[in-house]
């Protein structure tokens, strides 16, 4: 099992990152930029790619909306070439109110259009020349206004034909096709004890499909990191979050993450996050997370409950743990938890 850490987007993009490079020669194997509605991941990453000789750099994630398919690509390529070979593509969907209420773009076919950025990125990665007609064409023919447009390639000669796509998904049909198709996948909220339950069927399905050229699919997943008697407490610091991903996000019968918590068992839990967060009790909501959930989010604790945590998520399929350490010294937390894998 390889081990990451998502970096922390809110405040000084320089400071996180600076914070998240440190943790380099502790043993950290890769580090998650996310973008949402902030500063862009990219920028980020490049800045990353000089501050690191080794570790992995991945975007979790750029949606498929606010980027062409052809523009993800070179997104990647460029990170790939400055690393030297460690970049990941992260992408997903993200959700309607990011995508049409910041990028103005109609929120629509997210699984067609996960799959065309897929298989498009790999055909531009091998220098094929581009013809393509789908949700995007490529290039854009007379009918839709096109002119000038003639079939081109990429212009450099990319580090590697083959980046690594890793794809954020919760729906069974999205995990079906991330199984399917994709190299990683990128679950939020993961309670690793639920996972066969409610994605199992999907993965399986996916699997049954996938080309075994790519190998086995990666599963990236983790929460909170945090060691000794007084760690427990850790896991109350999620409930802010917890609470406005179940309770806030989505648009009124479209939250992909209040589904999920229901799917885990916590059907009454969750009703009554959504209820106070909506109207505005938004500590209410935080206190209607249940502990049982928390504790199942994240890693935090005595060091032998930590170290079983590692093995439920291990025996869960997780094959790289996403961890935030909380504490003074997080490169002795990444080291502890690295000395165990």
């Amino acid at each position: 099992m390889e081990l990451s850490t998502p970096l922390t987007y809110a405040g000084d993009p320089r400071a996180a990152a600076d914070r998240a490079a440190a943790l380099e020669s502790a043993g950290l194997d890769a580090v998650w930029v996310a973008e949402a509605y902030g500063f862009d991941s990219p920028t980020i990453m490049g800045y990353l790619a000089a501050k690191t000789e080794r570790m992995r750099i991945g975007s979790a994630i750029l949606n498929v909306y606010s980027r062409t398919p052809a523009l993800l690509a070179q997104t990647a390529a460029g990170l790939d070439a400055l690393t030297g070979g460690r970049a990941i593509l992260g992408i997903g969907a993200s959700g309607p109110q990011v995508v049409e209420g910041w990028h103005g773009r109609r929120y629509d076919r997210p699984l067609g259009r996960t799959r065309e950025v897929i298989e498009l990125s790999r055909r531009i990665w091998r220098r094929e020349v581009i013809e393509h007609h789908g949700i995007t064409d490529l290039p854009l023919p007379p009918e839709k206004g096109g002119t000038l447009g003639k079939p081109l390639k990429l212009l450099n000669h990319p580090v590697r034909h083959t980046i690594p796509v890793h794809v954020a998904a919760l729906g069974p049909a999205n995990v079906r096709m991330t199984a399917e198709i994709a190299d990683g996948w990128l679950p939020f909220l993961y309670v690793p004890e639920h996972a066969a339950e409610v994605w199992g069927r999907s993965l399986a399905e996916g699997a049954a499909a996938r080309d075994p050229a790519l190998g086995p699919l990666q599963v990236v997943a983790g929460g909170p990191l945090a060691i000794g008697d007084d760690a427990e407490a850790v896991r109350d610091r999620m409930r802010p979050t917890v609470a406005l991903y179940v309770g806030g996000m989505g648009a009124p019968g479209r939250n992909f993450y209040h589904d999920l918590i229901c799917s885990y068992g916590y059907e009454s839990d969750a009703a009554a996050i959504k209820e106070h967060y909506l109207a505005g009790r938004k500590k209410d909501a935080e206190a209607a997370v249940p502990a049982e959930l928390l504790e199942r989010l994240c890693l935090a604790g005595p060091e032998g409950h930590v170290r079983d945590r590692v093995e439920v998520f291990r025996e869960a399929g997780v094959t790289m743990l996403n961890v935030t350490p909380v504490g003074p010294d997080p490169a002795r937390l990444i080291e502890h938890v690295r000395s165990w894998l």
